[in-house]
């Protein structure tokens, strides 16, 4: 009789949980998983920044890339105007 209540109980247990786990397996698909892609194409974007791109900052600044270091990126924003920036700042390549 004991072991009956028992396997009852878990039955609950997992239904119990069920809502639980729809709301998380919802919440991967409509935010975290969109999020991480978004992620690792920006980072493929600056890993490919390249002289002559045109590109635009998280600022709101547009620029030629003059030149990319390791984490860093010299933009030309007017004529004879150039300003560092750190690569993640990089909000987007302008085609």
């Amino acid at each position: 009789m004991f072991f009956l209540m028992q396997v009852a109980q878990k039955g609950n247990f997992f239904v119990g949980m069920m809502p639980l786990v729809l709301i998380f397996i919802i919440f991967y698909l409509l935010l975290i998983a969109p999020q991480q892609r978004l992620r690792k194409e920006h980072q493929i974007m600056l890993s490919k920044l390249a002289k002559g791109d045109r590109v635009v900052t998280n600022g709101g600044i547009y620029g030629t890339v003059i030149e990319v270091k390791d984490n860093i990126v010299v933009l030309r924003i007017a004529e004879n105007t150039k300003i560092e920036i750190q690569k993640e700042a990089v909000a987007q390549k302008i085609k």
